[in-house]
């Protein structure tokens, strides 16, 4: 008499026992070390933007005497007025047009750029992108003194668009580079079907090309942004009147005017981080999905 074994429970070993008691309890705790490198990470992030503005608030006597964790016994916004009143408006301003100026530079240059270096077998073609991308190890101290001579030259130093071109140009390299990897995302049948149809490749650029990247242009656009807000060096070298001043340069010249007034230069920090803070904080998940090269998808 034969024993039917087809529905008999599979035998399972202690050891693999063992194994799914340990994940089951990893579910239902988590991870201890990875809540705890979290908690140090909130604390070392938290712990510089509360005693930032903190200390934003505090009188100048109170700032250098006082505990500069403790929150401020009487608040004032002073500091603030001060600030404002020293020509911050027109910084701001100016910081705006260079960064919204740059982005679009980058943005109409780059798209097509990685669009060719994608779509084109040439070898013109891949030259052209090796070149792009030897920008990316070049840095931009190397070059600043023939910057300097060009800009002379072509009669725009003291400008804005003294500041604009060069930010634009050492953008490019990341910018193609970015482009270019969430392009070849798209797949090829999409081309073909698009070809079969009749259509140009100016028309697979902006009817395909684009629509299917944006994850990947918004962050070319973020990160070009970034790189105009914060930027030193240009505004440093290749400007130099009230008129033409940005945010960087004039937080650096803020810490000579006010001398050891903290609570000045701080609340000049504050004002000027806000405005890239709350742009990052709108399309991070966009940044970082491009960063990951899944943009495109």
């Amino acid at each position: 008499m034969s024993v039917d074994t087809r529905h008999a429970a599979p035998t399972v070993s202690p050891a693999f026992r063992t194994r799914l008691a340990t994940a089951r309890r990893r579910k239902r705790w988590g991870n201890p070390l990875a809540g705890l490198g979290s908690l140090v990470w909130l604390v070392l992030v938290v712990v510089p933007l509360y005693t930032l503005i903190a200390s934003s608030l505090m009188h100048q006597d109170e700032a250098l005497n006082g505990d500069p964790l403790a929150f401020p016994t009487n608040p004032t916004l002073d500091n603030y007025k001060t600030v404002l009143d020293s020509g911050f408006s027109t910084m701001l301003g100016n910081t705006v047009i260079v960064a919204a100026s740059t982005v679009a530079i980058v943005l109409v240059l780059a798209v097509p750029v990685a669009y060719v270096a994608v779509r084109t077998r040439s070898r013109l073609s891949s030259l052209a992108f090796r070149t792009f991308l030897l920008g990316v190890a070049i840095p931009a101290q190397a070059v600043i003194v023939p910057l300097y001579l060009l800009i002379g030259k072509m009669g725009l130093y003291d400008s804005l668009p003294a500041i604009i071109l060069p930010t634009a140009a050492f953008a490019m390299p990341v910018a193609v580079l970015i482009l270019s990897g969430t392009m070849r995302d798209v797949s090829e049948e999409m081309y073909e079907a698009m070809a079969l149809d009749g259509a140009t490749p100016l028309r697979m650029l902006w009817q395909l090309a684009v629509p299917m990247s944006k994850g990947g242009i918004s962050t070319v656009a973020i990160y070009t942004a970034l790189q105009a807000w914060n930027g030193f060096l240009f505004p440093l070298i290749l400007t130099q009147s009230e008129e033409n001043r940005v945010l960087t340069l004039g937080l650096f010249n803020f810490q000579t005017q006010f001398g050891v007034n903290i609570p000045a230069v701080l609340a000049a920090i504050v004002l000027s981080v806000v405005p890239i803070f709350a742009v990052y904080l709108v399309a991070r998940k966009a940044l970082i999905n491009g960063l990951m090269g899944v943009g495109g998808k």
